[in-house]
């Protein structure tokens, strides 16, 4: 399935006792309406967004209990299939408008939403403005005060490429590695206000999206040297500059040729725990 959402009012995508979270009505829609004759509690997600983050290409599956016999609650193509794209239709309409499903469709073999992936890519979005944010983008949209400059942030962020140990670009946790390859990282002045950074990688931890971007911040308004940054990184220590959840999208996910899904999902939980 592929999910979008609003995260304003979302207290993240993992499911929490008493609060409302992006997994809790979705899995709500699919347990009312079942593409099958049952199916879990718990789906599975590529990437588990924060509080606020907002979502355009969130990838999402599900493990079905199959029709054993027609249904009338559930529409088939001729083949006795389950009509997906009906089906996608029934869940928008029991979800709240700040969650969609794109499009749903059957599986590959093998294929795991999570371990499956190869790369997420992120965009963060930022104003300098000198009066703030433009009403209608308050949401997706960080309000800085200060001007910055694209070139001193890029210069930065060229540095932090590859493959490295993030470990000061991320909320520590217990298990897990830290260890990610960043692949892309580029700022770019959309508007006269308006700035863009997109970020892709293998994988990341959790904050490490707002951790860059926090830390880049400050490179751009001259607070910090373009050096700064790799100065963060080698250091192993966390910084304090994480921007704000508000500002961040999911974008995408990327995942390899249908026949090497299931190689992909061994391959990557041999490496990880479960972080992001």
């Amino acid at each position: 399935m592929d999910v979008s959402y609003d995260g304003t009012d979302f207290s993240g995508w993992a499911r929490q006792p008493g609060r409302r979270t992006v997994q809790g009505v979705l899995e709500e829609a699919l347990q009312k309406q079942p593409p099958g004759a049952a199916v879990p509690k718990s789906v599975v997600v590529a990437g588990r967004t924060d509080a606020g983050v907002h979502a355009t290409g969130q990838v999402v599956h599900v493990d079905v209990v199959p029709l054993s016999a027609p249904s009338g609650r559930i529409p088939v193509s001729p083949e006795g299939i389950p009509d997906l794209t009906r089906m996608t239709g029934r869940w928008n309409r029991l979800l709240p408008g700040d969650v969609r499903v794109l499009s749903a469709r059957v599986a590959p073999d093998g294929f795991d939403a999570r371990f499956s992936a190869i790369r997420r890519h992120y965009r963060y979005r930022v104003s300098d403005a000198p009066w703030g944010v433009d009403p209608l983008r308050r949401h997706d949209t960080l309000a800085w005060n200060r001007p910055l400059s694209t070139d001193a942030m890029n210069a930065a962020a060229a540095e932090l490429l590859g493959l490295h140990d993030f470990a000061a670009y991320c909320k520590q946790r217990d298990t897990g590695t830290t260890i990610r390859e960043l692949q892309h990282l580029e700022w770019t002045r959309v508007d006269e206000h308006l700035l863009e950074v997109r970020v892709s990688a293998d994988a990341f931890c959790h904050s490490m999206v707002r951790s860059l971007v926090g830390v880049l911040l400050l490179v751009g308004d001259g607070r910090r040297t373009d050096s700064w940054p790799a100065k963060v990184l080698e250091s192993g220590i966390r910084d304090s500059a994480v921007a704000p959840a508000h500002g961040l999208t999911l974008l995408g996910v990327d995942y390899p040729p249908d026949s090497e899904l299931a190689a992909r999902a061994e391959q990557t939980r041999n490496v990880r725990t479960p972080m992001s």
